[in-house]
């Protein structure tokens, strides 16, 4: 590839040094320093002359955009796992290959799904704004304090037992939960066995019975809403709910009916229906209590964010040496 005319790359994002110095190497890469989100007319001017983009979650790349890209734009290579802020079938219907960066967040957002199952039933959130904007309130330990629940021996509810549904399974088996998962199909028995899991085919039979529930499945048209209004009803008052998935599998207004009438404990949110707006009734029950909220930060560590330009790299890399990139998404239809 070195040999050849080095493709132009068009970053809408900052990434980490290391990932745009790299890029800087190997590529005509344009880097966005300071990290102000392209606007539509930007993206539209990088499509007309880029070879390659590389957008981010953050960046809407519909098939209007798509539609307006030069003939020299062969390649969307996406920093991000999910791909749904891009139009698979629309570039695939002008010649553009899309990719993303699989199976390297696994880990990063398990742990934050582990961290919000704890920080919701034991108030710790909660605990710390005490001490830290009403210092004086805390006179010490009582035994009736700021009590929460334990989370030893009950049961957990995963909505997706993916590779990132599975990690969390792990974590929290070690802490004492009783697995219990609803997913398209079974996991293989060789990890039922090993996790001790139960499978429900119905998911509104195993909300109606786990203790708390977190939602590690895609966006896709399929689970939009998927816990609506009715489904949220079914959850017992004493349950809790984690989304480190995508905001717009809750109905976000039917779970802040929920929280502030008290017929679900409490939840856990790392994401927003409408980001990176947050509706300021969560906002208000965060202050009551009733809800932890956390700014998209399931997937942010330093190792993850250089894994994935790693895979940018390498599916840019791929497909101008003349091969399938490794992370090719398919489109729907052709």
């Amino acid at each position: 590839m070195m040999n050849r005319k080095r493709p132009k790359v068009y970053i809408t994002r900052k990434l980490p040094d290391a990932v745009e110095t790299r890029m800087r190497e190997l590529f005509e890469a344009e880097l966005n320093i300071d990290d102000t989100p392209r606007t539509q007319p930007e993206l539209v001017a990088a499509v007309k002359t880029a070879d390659v983009l590389v957008p981010t979650v953050t960046d809407r790349i519909d098939a209007a955009l798509i539609e307006q890209a030069g003939p020299q734009l062969k390649l969307i290579a996406s920093f991000s796992n999910g791909f749904d802020h891009i139009d698979v079938d629309a570039a695939a219907r002008k010649g553009i290959t899309v990719t993303n960066t699989p199976n390297v967040l696994t880990e990063d957002t398990a742990d934050m799904t582990m961290a919000l199952i704890l920080a919701v039933p034991r108030r710790l959130v909660e605990g710390a704004r005490v001490l830290i904007e009403k210092p004086g309130e805390w006179t010490g330990w009582s035994p009736t304090w700021m009590l929460g629940r334990r989370i030893w021996g009950k049961r957990i509810g995963i909505i997706g037992m993916g590779r990132i549904g599975t990690a969390v399974a792990r974590r929290a088996k070690a802490f004492g939960l009783s697995i219990h998962y609803h997913n398209r199909k079974r996991v293989n028995p060789a990890t039922e066995d090993e996790l001790e899991a139960t499978y429900w085919d119905s998911l509104d039979q195993m909300l109606a019975r786990v203790d708390i529930v977190s939602v590690n499945c895609p966006s896709t048209p399929a689970t939009f809403h998927l816990l609506s209004a009715r489904r949220l009803a079914l959850m017992q008052p004493t349950s809790y709910i984690v989304n480190t998935a995508r905001g717009d599998i809750i109905d976000e207004d039917a779970l802040i009916q929920c929280l502030r009438e008290g017929r679900i404990a409490g939840a856990g949110l790392d994401v927003f229906e409408n980001e990176p707006a947050v509706n300021p009734k969560l906002i208000r029950l965060a202050g009551e209590g009733k809800v932890v909220l956390l700014p998209h930060t399931g997937s942010a560590t330093i190792e993850g964010r250089i894994d994935m330009g790693d895979k940018v790299i390498i599916n840019i890399r791929t497909y101008f040496d003349g091969h399938r990139p490794p992370n090719r998404v398919l489109p729907s239809r052709t």
